[in-house]
Order: structure tokens, then sequence, then C-alpha cells
């Protein structure tokens, strides 16, 4: 009878056996296995993100001298010091050439505009002149090579009129900007960096 037997346990230890080294060394290899795959996909999809984040760059760097040119105009536009006088010349040159007759120009104390990181110059016009010749200086004005735009205008008759066009009374407001954010009041003057 153990004669029987033997075979029997033969086939139990061997699968046993067999089952002892699928536990312990197929399942921790398909575990690993797994891992790697997921490893590996992780991988691909960090590549694919590098990938994007190194064609943006070389579309930044292909751009860069476009890029700085706008941002030197800008600069040139909004200037980083307030440069009151400057401001104001441009203006009685964009009067002066539509044929305008100033009587004030009167720049206000600057406002620092937390939303745009701006300080805001307003400037109050007025002036004497026909209707073609505000019409001249509106255009200047919003084309000077300072960033510059007509808040309000005002336009009344004149005195009498000694020429064929009639005379009008005009009175605008502008705005000009400066990226200096100490321009406003009790502020110490010049530059600032950043901002």
């Amino acid at each position: 009878m153990d004669n029987q037997r033997a075979p029997l346990f033969a086939i139990i230890g061997a699968v046993a056996v067999g089952i002892i080294l699928i536990v312990f060394l197929v399942l921790p290899e398909m575990g690993k296995v797994s891992k790697a795959k997921d490893d590996l996909a992780n991988a691909q999809a960090q590549e694919q993100t590098l990938q994007v984040q190194a064609n943006a760059l070389e579309d930044t760097k292909a751009n860069a001298p476009a890029n700085r040119t706008i941002i030197d105009h800008v600069h040139d536009q909004i200037p980083p010091t307030a440069d009151e006088p400057g401001l104001l010349q441009l203006l009685n040159g964009a009067a002066v050439d539509s044929g305008l007759d100033l009587t004030t120009i009167a720049p206000a104390t600057p406002t620092f505009d937390q939303a745009t990181g701006l300080s805001t110059i307003t400037v109050q016009v007025s002036a004497l002149g026909t209707y073609s010749d505000v019409t001249a200086f509106m255009y200047r004005v919003e084309t000077l090579p300072r960033a510059a735009k007509v808040t309000s205008l005002t336009l009344a008759p004149g005195a009498a009129a000694t020429t064929v066009s009639p005379q009008l009374t005009m009175t605008a407001t502008l705005e000009a900007y400066t990226s200096d954010t100490s321009a406003g009041p009790g502020s110490e003057p010049g530059a600032t960096e950043g901002g």
C-alpha cells in the first residue's frame, strides 16, 4: 500500500514544489514586469510633455527677435519715467502741427493703477481752432510716439470767426502712461525696477 501511495505523494510533492516556485519566483517577476510597463508608460508620457515644452521653447527662440522688437516698441510708448516735459513737448508739437492755438495745457499728478501696473498722467488741454484742426490734433495724439489716448472732448463755439472756417473752443482730457510706479504723490522721483 505504501507503494501505491508513493506516486501520489510524489505528485502532491511536485505540485507543492511547483506552487512554491510559482509563488516565490514567477509572481514577483510578473509584478516587476507590470511595474516596468507602468514605468515605461509614465516615461513615454513625460517624454511627450518634454517634447511639447522643447517645441514651445524652440518657437520662442525663433520668435525672440520679433518679440524683442515688440517689447522695445512698448518700452518706447510707455517710458520708464514720467518725463512730463517731454510729454508736454509732444502735445504742443501735435497742436502746432494741427494748426490749433493752445490756451492751456495742464498735467495732473501721476496716479498708479494696480490693475495695469502703470502710472497714468492725466493732461487737460484747451485750444482754439477749426473742426479740421481739432480732428487733426486728435489723430496726432492717438499716433504719438508715446502711448496716449483722448478720454473726453468738448467743443464749443469760439470767438467771432475772422476766417472762412468757424473757430471752436476745444477742451480735452488726455491720458499718457509710464511704467514708473513711483511717479505718484509721496513717491521718490526716478525710474523703478520691476513694478
